[in-house]
């Protein structure tokens, strides 16, 4: 049976409460106000199309193509985007896979669609071709298979998802900080 239709997560997490909070979301004095964990898995409310769990079930790509640290470190050094699905203020706030371009999830499908001159204004990069590899991550693997299926229904052929997200990152490798 497909672990996408039995788990709240995509990624086959079970949907368990994580004890603690990240201090990180937008709207308190300084900025930053204490999010509950599963929202910073899962993307803060109102955060664009597929933040919440429940659109991940109806976006799995059940047997997608899911990459190890190893390889991501490896495909890194040939010619690939790597895509970082998190928000913007989960990269201020505890960096980022080294290599990596943003585009929340939220901004996705309208980014793919871009003009490239557009494209490269707003992220400052060559816009993929449908041909092109891309790898996609994010915290642990939820957003990033969201952002596969969204990329594969807009005809790119060559995605991958790096499963294990930056949590998986930061066990190998300390992150980029700006």
């Amino acid at each position: 049976m497909n672990p996408c239709l039995e788990a709240s997560f995509c990624d086959g997490k079970p949907n368990t409460p994580q004890p603690g909070r990240l201090p990180a979301g937008p709207g308190a004095a300084g900025g930053l106000a204490p999010v509950p964990y599963e929202l910073a898995r899962r993307g803060q409310p109102g955060a664009g199309p597929g933040a919440v769990g429940a659109t991940s079930r109806s976006l799995c790509a059940g047997g997608a193509p899911s990459l190890s640290y190893q390889e991501l470190k490896d495909l890194k050094k040939t010619d690939v985007l790597h895509v970082d699905v998190r928000e913007r203020w989960e990269i201020d706030r505890f960096g980022k896979i080294p290599a990596s371009i943003n585009i929340p999830l939220g901004e996705l499908v309208e980014a793919l669609q871009m003009d490239p001159t557009e494209f490269k204004e707003q992220y400052n990069q060559k816009m993929p071709s449908k041909s092109d590899p891309v790898v996609f991550s994010c915290l642990a693997g939820t957003r990033s298979k969201q952002a596969l299926a969204f990329a594969m229904s807009l005809g790119f052929s060559r995605v991958q998802q790096y499963a294990g997200g930056f949590e998986d990152w930061v066990k190998h490798e300390p992150p980029e900080k700006k």
